[in-house]
């Protein structure tokens, strides 16, 4: 039975918390929450903490910008599920559901009551506005929190393989009785860029604010959706009708912004839509044991403002001469980091679909167009490229250096990898109390552990297929 009356906000909320688990992972008795009305509907997608907070972050803590120092790995602060996932050990693997798998299938839970109440609105005195901006924004949250799933949990896609490689639960219901398989990867992205193209046609063009979806967001995220299939002709489209679809001003001029601490403030204008990563305490910023790897301290030239504004030198005569992050995109919340959508990511996009189509000029200045907005007023000259593999390589380059600590180069390096001009085979350091780095682990390029182990939990609870290694 799945009949929805009207409950209180908060009793929608408690379920949606309390039963969160059992809807995830156990067998459970059915439970129900009740929406009635539009406006219920709108309560629990604004619910921030619920639909904006906590995606997972164990792609961006295994991936290669930062390292530790051995005093730090080795402190109480790192447990034995993070050591073993700093370090890529083969069996590395989380014991509890939560929050990395807990939290996106929170989001999904609500996506899917808002859904269902909707099919029951239909025909009744709310307009078809109001009713497809709701579908729209239920729809882009869920797929929003499938891809985050996907990037840790299912292969990176390959069309060659997508068909047999198995996927994530894509639950499409809010019964707890309902059952899911892992299906494949093929169906996993298939239902996400169904889903955000049809969000695409529902949403506004615009919202109140950024942590609210709007047509521009919808495009986004196909777009980074579509480059991580490595679908280029159309990530590119979705990036400039995500581009088109923004106010004429809406790159940030980091000349604007030194003076300011911390530099960039929750809801500012490249933003199209807002969310942040679990914390995490590998990659905390607000310590000192994240440390930028100096290789990617170095790329930053002596007028590029983003070494001032995305990195922060350590204090104290045990850290000097190392940094780290302090460039998110979030005031408010240092240790939990942004992951949302920009405009900036939209022109490297651009950037990189154009050069892949061989169009090494529009490459050039859609890259160009976003890099004299970082660097200091007068000093920046445009950047040319000569083939394609150069333009690929700044603009790849570029991309590291401008999204750095977004929870994207986890995704990049398994779609990279499949490039034997871009591959590389990454190195895992800590650092000794002299500041010398030593070599403890590597992972080699497209090994089975770019697929994360599914937390233990899952798995016990629910059967699930486990990754292999």
């Amino acid at each position: 039975m799945k009949t929805h009356r009207i409950l209180l906000p908060l009793l929608i909320l408690g379920i949606v918390f309390s039963s969160c688990e059992k809807y995830l992972d156990v067998k459970s008795e059915n439970t129900q929450a009740f929406i009635e009305t539009a406006e219920d509907c709108q309560l629990v997608l604004d619910n921030y903490a619920a639909m904006n907070v906590g995606y997972p972050s164990d792609g961006e803590a295994s991936a290669d910008d930062y390292y530790l120092r051995e005093s730090t790995y080795s402190g109480s602060a790192t447990d034995l599920e993070n050591k073993a996932l700093y370090t890529w050990e083969p069996a590395a693997q989380r014991e509890s559901s939560t929050p990395q798998w807990i939290n996106p299938y929170k989001v999904v839970f609500n996506a899917n009551l808002v859904l269902e109440a909707l099919e029951k609105l239909k025909g009744g005195s709310t307009s078809q506005a109001t009713l497809d901006a709701l579908r729209g924004s239920a729809l882009f949250f869920r797929s929003y929190a499938f891809w985050t799933l996907a990037q840790q949990y299912a292969n990176a896609y390959l069309p060659a393989t997508a068909g047999q490689d198995a996927g994530i639960p894509l639950r499409l219901s809010p019964d707890f009785n309902d059952q899911y398989g892992r299906g494949t990867v093929q169906q996993t992205y298939d239902r996400i860029t169904q889903d955000l193209q049809e969000a695409a046609g529902l949403l506004p063009p615009a919202s109140l604010v950024s942590a609210r979806p709007n047509k521009a967001a919808a495009y986004a995220m196909l777009a980074r959706t579509y480059l991580s299939m490595e679908d280029y002709p159309k990530a590119l489209t979705n990036a400039e009708s995500a581009l088109a679809t923004l106010p004429a001003d809406h790159l940030l001029d980091f000349n604007n912004l030194l003076d300011m601490d911390p530099p960039f403030l929750r809801f500012n204008k490249e933003v199209i839509f807002h969310s942040v990563m679990v914390g995490q305490p590998l990659i905390n910023p607000n310590t000192f044991g994240a440390r930028i790897v100096p290789e990617l301290v170095d790329a930053y030239a002596d007028n590029d403002l983003r070494k001032d504004l995305f990195l922060a030198p350590n204090t104290g005569s045990a850290h000097v001469g190392t940094f780290r992050f302090r460039g998110n995109y979030d005031e408010t919340t240092t240790s939990a980091l942004f992951n949302g959508l920009a405009a900036d990511e939209m022109y490297l996009i651009k950037a990189e679909c154009y050069a892949r189509a061989n169009n090494i000029p529009a490459a050039m200045t859609a890259l160009n167009t976003l890099l004299v907005t970082r660097w200091a007023t007068g000093t920046y000259v445009n950047m040319t490229a000569g083939s394609v593999d150069e333009a690929l390589t700044k603009i790849l380059a570029e991309r590291r250096k401008e999204l750095l600590m977004r929870g994207l180069r986890w995704t990049d390096l398994r779609r990279l990898n499949r490039d034997n001009r871009f591959k590389v085979n990454i190195e895992r350091k800590l650092a000794r109390a002299d500041k010398t780095l030593y070599i403890v682990s590597t992972l080699p390029a497209n090994d089975l552990r770019y697929t994360l182990l599914i937390p233990r939990q899952v798995i016990r609870n629910t059967g699930a297929e486990q990754n292999p290694r």
